[in-house]
């Protein structure tokens, strides 16, 4: 409002983990309403790396701008998200990590996720020998970057389903400030399809036995066309 540089950063829990509503939700879609004009950044790094880099471009950047990082909780104690000390003193923030396949003529689907989730996805896929898909990060919701997103989703030449994943109720999360976003970034081979809890009024459910059921039924969805809703 009065033009002042403002680089206050706000570390905000936010994740589907069975713990209830006040556990599960930093309304993202609240914050991702609010982004216009670069204002702000709002972030959901999924590892140690990333989360250091993530502080150390804020404490660096020259526009002093607001930073939201959605926070899950359980990420600070998974041995999947911890990063060797080479990440910490070599490379940068990444908005954007593609999966790391050594032949894409394989990948048949895309899964285009963020947060504590990805590694969810990861176990499905592992699982279930799911070597036909690829799951990719979105690290960073703002400023979105739609050039580095047509850069890796066409590098999927036979790839004809891209889907997004959140945890998050259809009304809630990321899917409403993405969709089209995400849609103007599609190859002219592909189709894009969203896999998200149905409407709520609350963020989450009260019950861990409900959110592990309503968790493992939104990971078979991400990888089959069933019940895939179509953008």
């Amino acid at each position: 409002k009065w033009g002042l540089p403002n680089n206050l950063v706000m570390m905000l829990p936010h994740a589907q983990e069975g713990q209830g509503p006040e556990h599960s939700s930093a309304r993202l879609e609240r914050f991702l309403t609010l982004c216009a004009d670069d204002n702000m950044i709002v972030c959901n790094p999924t590892n140690s790396e990333q989360y250091f880099h993530l502080l150390r471009r804020q404490a660096k950047q020259k526009n002093k701008k607001p930073l939201v990082i959605l926070t899950p909780k359980s990420l600070l104690r998974m041995p999947e998200a911890k990063s060797v000390k080479e990440e910490f003193t070599a490379g940068k923030f990444n908005e954007i990590i593609d999966d790391n396949i050594d032949d894409k003529s394989k990948i048949k689907l895309v899964i285009v996720t963020s947060g504590k989730v990805y590694y969810d996805l990861v176990k499905y896929k592992n699982d279930n020998n799911r070597l036909d898909a690829a799951i990719i990060r979105l690290e960073q919701y703002y400023p979105y970057k739609n050039d580095m997103m047509k850069e890796i989703l066409s590098s999927y030449k036979n790839a004809s389903g891209v889907v997004w994943v959140q945890e998050e109720p259809l009304n809630m999360g990321a899917w409403n400030f993405i969709a089209l976003r995400l849609k103007k970034d599609l190859s002219e081979w592909q189709k894009l399809f969203f896999v998200c809890r149905e409407e709520s009024a609350s963020p989450a459910a009260g019950s861990m036995s409900k959110h592990i059921e309503t968790q493992n039924d939104l990971l078979r969805r991400s990888f089959s066309n069933e019940n895939n809703d179509l953008l």
